[in-house]
């Protein structure tokens, strides 16, 4: 799976989705451990890039990347478990424990868990579909047949891309699916794969039926 460089995903990510944000890690402090992992994860930071074992403590700025068919379950700080699915790029920004911060999912599929009953923190995601605003929840973000889509278990998050803000709460979901209208013209680079990104707009949030719950959390290791 091809590796993308921070600059490079920044650069193309303008318009994408967004979960929270608060102040950056101290040092070289880790910021949580891995839990387990299914096949192959990786990690790319600005001192080196190695595979990782179960263990294995997270860094600021660590680029973290599932192999094909692998899947992997992180921990940040004491109490927030993340998941992620195949061929998944996820950039640890900034965390700070019981706080919040931001993360980058550059591609694939995630699954933020938080439980529920701890104070609220204030989170932030960025995707190439827009950025969620996250206040202490759980959730799952990614692509789902072919839509990115984003479900919430309990808790709320705001999404928003192209000028359009969504509220999604307790066993609601969304889509946003691919833009509409003519985007030929346009061409591959990263900024033009953010002008492609803010067409498209969040669909109405509505409740989604247990099956597809449950395909979004297959999809991230979860069943």
């Amino acid at each position: 799976m091809p590796r993308l460089s921070r600059r490079a995903f920044v650069g193309g990510i303008a318009g994408g989705v967004v979960l929270g944000v608060v102040g950056p890690a101290v040092g070289d402090v880790a910021l949580g451990r891995v839990l387990s992992i299914d096949g192959e994860l990786t990690r790319n930071n600005p001192a080196r890039m190695e595979a990782l074992t179960v263990g294995a403590s997270l860094m600021e700025s660590d680029l973290l990347a599932t192999g094909r068919e692998s899947f992997a379950r992180l921990k940040l700080g004491a109490d927030t478990d993340i998941l992620l699915g195949p061929e998944t790029e996820l950039l640890i920004d900034r965390y700070l424990a019981g706080q919040g911060g931001e993360l980058q999912l550059m591609s694939g599929k995630m699954l933020f868990d938080r439980p529920e009953g701890l104070p609220k923190i204030d989170l932030t995601v960025k995707t190439t579909f827009g950025m969620i605003g996250v206040r202490g929840t759980k959730f799952y973000a990614g692509p789902l047949k072919g839509i990115f889509s984003v479900y919430v278990e309990h808790g709320r998050i705001d999404v928003s891309n192209a000028g359009v803000s969504r509220r999604v709460t307790a066993g609601e979901g969304l889509d946003i699916p691919p833009p509409k209208g003519d985007v030929r013209s346009l061409g591959n680079n990263a900024k033009d794969a953010a002008a492609i990104a803010r067409l498209a707009v969040p669909s109405l949030p509505s409740r989604w039926a247990e099956a597809k719950v449950k395909d979004a959390y297959a999809s991230v290791g979860l069943r």
